[in-house]
């Protein structure tokens, strides 16, 4: 019982922190950056402010609202496995891998839920400051994500010879995704590389 009560508040906890600084890091970025400004902080790390209407990383391939109200099911779905795995009993770490899952989700719901309603829409190089209520750039579950963490690791240009992308520059890793992001693929790659056997039960 204690265990299950230990687990219980982990992610009580948690969840609302990861929140808070994803969100914490999305408002600073908003409010003090244009879209698309970049700021290098290493050769191979930068601050660039996008917004996506999609998936993670920037990805876009279904309809908004549609994505919206699928998080939203998701997260709920994944609320109640979470509560159903702890009071059947689970691992300690397997539990931190679907918490992730769940915050990280979460946080970009937010963003789609909310800033629509609370954040203007300027022209670069103006900033996005927030507005009353319901007077912003979208309707509820229309707003966009924020993305900022870019890692350009590796840049090359293709040789002019080869087929298809002959001439063409390359990046490795050309994504722009932000904390939640991170949170959710942190917990998916780590849930396959350590509980691929649970998973699969």
């Amino acid at each position: 019982m204690q265990r299950k009560k230990s687990q219980a508040l982990m992610v009580v906890l948690l969840v609302p922190l990861i929140l808070v600084v994803d969100q914490a890091i999305k408002i600073a970025v908003k409010t003090s950056m244009y879209l698309h400004e970049s700021r290098r902080v290493t050769d191979w790390f930068y601050i660039l402010f996008t917004e996506n209407r999609g998936m993670a990383f920037g990805i876009e391939l279904f309809d908004k609202l549609f994505l919206t109200s699928f998080r939203i099911v998701a997260v709920v779905a994944l609320t109640w496995y979470i509560v159903r795995r702890i009071r059947r009993g689970v691992q300690w770490g397997f539990l931190v891998c679907l918490t992730l899952i769940l915050a990280g989700a979460a946080g970009n719901i937010f963003d789609c839920l909310f800033y629509g309603m609370v954040f203007n829409d300027p022209v670069p190089p103006q900033v996005a400051h927030f507005v009353p209520w319901g007077t912003g750039y979208a309707p509820v579950m229309m707003g966009r994500v924020v993305d900022m963490f870019y890692f350009p690791l590796v840049e090359w240009d293709w040789p002019s010879w080869l087929p298809f992308w002959g001439g063409e520059h390359f990046i490795f890793f050309s994504p722009i995704f932000n904390f939640a992001d991170a949170c959710i693929s942190c917990g998916c790659i780590a849930m396959i590389l350590f509980y691929y056997k649970l998973i699969r039960e």
